[in-house]
């Protein structure tokens, strides 16, 4: 359970804040008060290095290694490029393992980048750096092993994937792969079934081997697949792992039952491999283990530990885990003080990646308002009388530019409070408390324009008593100043033209 301060930089991380996302970010890095997650302390740590955080920049290229950040390759590659300019020679050798080992980067200004990367990463003597070197330059190598060769080919502890299995898997040639690369795949099998209980040790690359060619020989079906997808997951494999869960479940990764895997499904299992995964950074492993404690016929059925396991899932950025998450916070609004505004933040979540359902029901939890018709449209339209009523009364003036962005009420205008109105992703309107007709809702905050205006205001507001002990006095002291403003000459020519 995360204390109050992890809550809070949370809460500052999802608002966008920079020094929060760090701070997050290095607490999952380094398992301080949370679990440890390098996949989460990514997700914050490149949430911040995007707003030029150095430092993010730094943490990224010295603590993730390759295998994390292979998946978003594309959004890191900068990230490693910057701490590899501040001298880390190991976030040089992570960037030229993203742009050398994908065929596919077209950029040759990366391409050349990545290589002096590579050569600097070598003369400092890191072991994966003379692998991927030896890549590069092996081309012209053996595209298929003999059988004399198996032995120094990829079982050794030292020796990497060759090239060829390498550019037959980006290509998504799993016939290739498989005559290639099985015979290895098999060489292991053969000498785990010798070992018999106790396990053999393998390194990275032959626990990638077995891996993939689980996934070509498609493990819910073929014998020799499954036996590699166990060895793979026995070696840390997540994808392994996954994939062995799903089949222990009987499930696909939406979470339905597979028809094409006929037998009973061992939940305990599956449960213990779609755990392991799960830590490893994968959403759908959480998603999936949210089915499995909701399943009447599982013998540790928790429907709280099912919830945990979906916002887990969300917080990865599964979208039907974050739509899912949305629509639970909403039907139960009524049981905690803030659940509406957790529904608003999931479904933001799930709406942007493209839910229709996220869409339609957002549209019910926060309406899009219409503009107050009490004058304050009018005002605002004299960029003048703006600027004039900023020198006079400037928290007045920033209580009508929000009014006019977010189109509030007269007195919702008057009478937010700053402070705890603005929730990050939305304005929890409610002033209740001061005003009798006054009703609680949300106003979503959808643009960066938005966003910049209330982050003006609260500033300005940050050290301003909001409430009807304040400096601005109670709501009948604010509305004379605001009648006072809207019957000055300069405004009320101003509201006559627009009347007319």
């Amino acid at each position: 359970m995360a204390n109050r301060e992890t809550l809070g930089l949370i809460k500052g991380a999802r608002a966008g804040d920079v020094a929060c996302q760090l701070a997050l970010g290095r607490l999952y890095l380094f398992g301080q008060g949370v679990p440890q997650s390098l996949p989460t302390a990514l997700h914050w740590l490149a949430r911040a290095a995007q707003e030029d955080s150095q430092e993010a920049c730094l943490l990224i290229g010295t603590h993730v290694p390759f295998e994390v950040a292979q998946p978003a390759a594309r959004t890191l590659i900068p990230y490693y490029a910057q701490a590899f300019d501040a001298g880390l020679v190991q976030a040089g050798l992570v960037l030229a393992q993203l742009v050398l080992g994908n065929a596919a980067s077209s950029c040759e200004t990366l391409r050349a980048k990545a290589r002096v990367a590579l050569d600097a990463a070598v003369r400092a003597g890191l072991p994966d750096a003379q692998w991927l070197l030896s890549m590069q330059e092996g081309s012209s190598a053996p595209s298929v092993p003999d059988s004399s060769l198996v032995g120094e080919y990829a079982l050794d502890g030292d020796t990497p994937l060759h090239v060829g299995l390498e550019q037959a898997w980006s290509q998504g040639d799993h016939a290739r792969f498989l005559s290639q690369g099985l015979p290895l795949a098999r060489e292991l099998l053969q000498r785990q079934a010798v070992a018999g209980a106790r396990a053999i040790t393998l390194d990275a690359q032959q626990v990638l081997l077995l891996s993939r060619c689980a996934q070509a020989l498609a493990p819910g079906g073929d014998a020799e697949g499954w036996q590699c997808c166990e060895m793979a997951a026995h070696g840390g494999d997540r994808t392994a792992q996954l994939e062995l869960g799903l089949g222990y479940a009987r499930m696909d990764a939406h979470g339905q039952r597979l028809a094409t895997r006929n037998g009973a499904a061992n939940f305990k299992r599956a449960v213990r491999w779609l755990t392991q995964a799960g830590e490893q950074g994968l959403a759908e492993a959480w998603f999936v283990l949210s089915r499995i404690y909701t399943k009447p016929e599982f013998s540790q059925r928790n429907v709280v530990e099912a919830h945990s396991c979906l916002e887990r899932a969300a917080d990865l950025g599964h979208g039907p885990a974050q739509l899912e998450c949305g629509m639970h916070a909403w039907r139960n609004r009524r049981d905690g003080v803030n659940n509406d505004v957790r529904a608003a933040y999931w479904l933001l979540q799930a709406q942007a990646q493209g839910s229709s359902e996220a869409e339609a029901a957002l549209a019910k939890i926060a309406p899009q308002g219409e503009s107050g018709d009490w004058g304050q449209c009018a005002a605002m339209q004299a960029d003048g009388n703006l600027r004039l009523l900023s020198q006079s009364h400037p928290l007045l003036a920033a209580r009508l530019a929000l009014a006019r962005r977010f189109h509030l009420s007269r007195a919702e205008a008057l009478l937010l409070d700053l402070h705890a109105a603005d929730q990050g992703h939305c304005l929890l309107i409610d002033i209740s408390a001061t005003h009798g007709r006054g009703k609680r809702r949300l106003v979503l905050i959808r643009t960066a324009q938005e966003r910049q205006l209330l982050d003006q205001v609260v500033r300005l507001f940050e050290r301003v008593d909001c409430g009807v002990t304040g400096p601005e006095g109670n709501y009948r002291q604010r509305l004379y100043r605001l009648k006072c403003y809207l019957a000055e000459p300069g405004v009320a020519q101003e509201q006559q033209f627009l009347a007319a």
